[in-house]
């Protein structure tokens, strides 16, 4: 189960990867930030049919009919806790919970391991990952274990047929950085200029969503009103770049080059072999949720973008980062072993860090997302409170 477009398409991949033995079936919960089904249908783009949206109680009712011996819990944080605590608790037989994080989880967090302690399997993606979030695990305890697998969307260019050229340069939003409208159209300028000087090119700017739709974080300043004030403010040619949606793997069939702030997407564009730049304008940082490129040699400048000098990636980086060897990844076998320790009555429930009463308060209110319709989901400021406590003091816990 999912609850937005990002967690949805890491869960549809993830599934793709299971022995032919294993059925599964997919699910979106409905909360605030449930996908529009236009989002449904791009995040799982062909893996599997487009799947339906339940409310917290239809859930709870699939998982007793189905028995399911897994339940891959693809979610924010708060939604994994209170659907394994609470929604999915008592069921019989108890399923193996699995959880993971859908993109680049470097710097690892406190906050990530707390949320998601009620898990027995905690799904990660590159060698570097496993390391960090294990340190916290011995650290705070509680959750179960950590596996390993690349990340299921990185197609290669072999799977990836290119049915025109190679004339596009895409650059990949990310929601929550930068911050500042100033720094948003900083980009949207240097794109511009990069459209004049290159009028060979197609300058993209893949959204994750529109204007009008929802997504994991909300995005303040939306590239595309900037770009229409910029427009109508004569500071850009209105058409010198274009909006699109839709899968990425697509953009990049045909891109000639790529760039972003920070965004899961730079790891696609490598595996596809399509040259590349992260912006470094505003920081490189655990903020930025850039940290991960420092020493991959692709970070780079606006000025850089504007010209097109686009780089390749170090090789040793990519082994640590991301792209290990396909032998490595371990999470499959992990969740047979859980599987059948479960069976045998030998897999104790995993020890969440949110259980007892200072808590409880809280995840009552967080309760509300996944079971109050989006569109009446009102919050007075003691629960508003008690769910600041909940989200952002978290990282303290021990």
């Amino acid at each position: 189960m999912a609850d937005s477009d990002s967690y949805l398409k890491w869960a549809a991949h993830l599934l793709d990867d299971l022995p032919s033995s294993c059925t599964a079936e997919l699910t979106v919960i409905r909360t605030p930030i449930t996908p529009s089904p236009a989002q449904i249908h791009a995040a799982v783009a062909g893996a599997v049919a487009d799947p339906p949206v339940l409310s917290a109680r239809a859930l709870r009712r699939a998982a007793e009919r189905l028995r399911p011996d897994v339940v891959l819990v693809a979610c924010t944080g708060p939604v994994v806790d209170v659907l394994v605590s609470e929604v999915l608790a008592g069921l019989v037989p108890r399923p193996v919970f699995i959880s993971g994080l859908p993109g680049i989880s470097i710097p690892a967090t406190e906050k990530a391991w707390v949320f998601r302690s009620g898990c027995d399997l905690l799904v990660l993606h590159s060698e570097r990952e496993v390391a960090e979030f294990s340190a916290i695990g011995r650290e705070l305890g509680g959750g179960g274990a950590v596996g390993l697998t690349r990340l299921p969307f990185l197609h290669s260019g072999e799977d990836v047929p290119v049915t025109g050229p190679r004339n596009r340069v895409v650059f990949a939003t990310q929601a929550k950085v930068p911050r500042r409208r100033e720094e948003r159209e900083r980009i949207l300028l240097a794109l511009a200029e990069l459209a004049g000087r290159r009028p060979d090119l197609d300058v993209v700017v893949k959204l994750r969503a529109l204007d009008t739709e929802r997504q994991t974080h909300n995005e303040r300043h939306h590239y595309q009103r900037l770009w229409q004030s910029l427009a109508d403010g004569g500071q850009v040619r209105p058409g010198a770049v274009r909006f699109a949606a839709g899968p990425m793997h697509e953009h990049l069939a045909h891109a000639a080059g790529f760039v972003t702030v920070s965004s899961t997407a730079a790891l696609e564009a490598i595996a596809q072999s399509v040259p590349l730049l992260v912006l470094s304008d505003f920081g490189v940082g655990a903020e930025m949720i850039n940290l991960v490129f420092e020493g991959s040699g692709l970070l780079g400048t606006l000025d850089d973008l504007s010209e097109s000098r686009f780089r390749t990636p170090e090789k040793t980086w990519c082994q640590a980062n991301y792209f290990h060897r396909r032998g490595e990844s371990d999470w499959v076998s992990h969740m047979v072993t859980l599987v059948a320790r479960l069976r045998a009555g030998r897999l104790a429930p995993a020890r969440s860090l949110l259980d007892g009463p200072r808590y409880a308060a809280a995840r009552r209110r967080a309760r509300l997302r996944v079971e109050v319709p989006p569109n009446v989901l009102r919050v007075g400021y003691r629960a508003k409170r008690q769910m600041r406590r909940y989200l952002g003091a978290l990282g303290r816990a021990r």
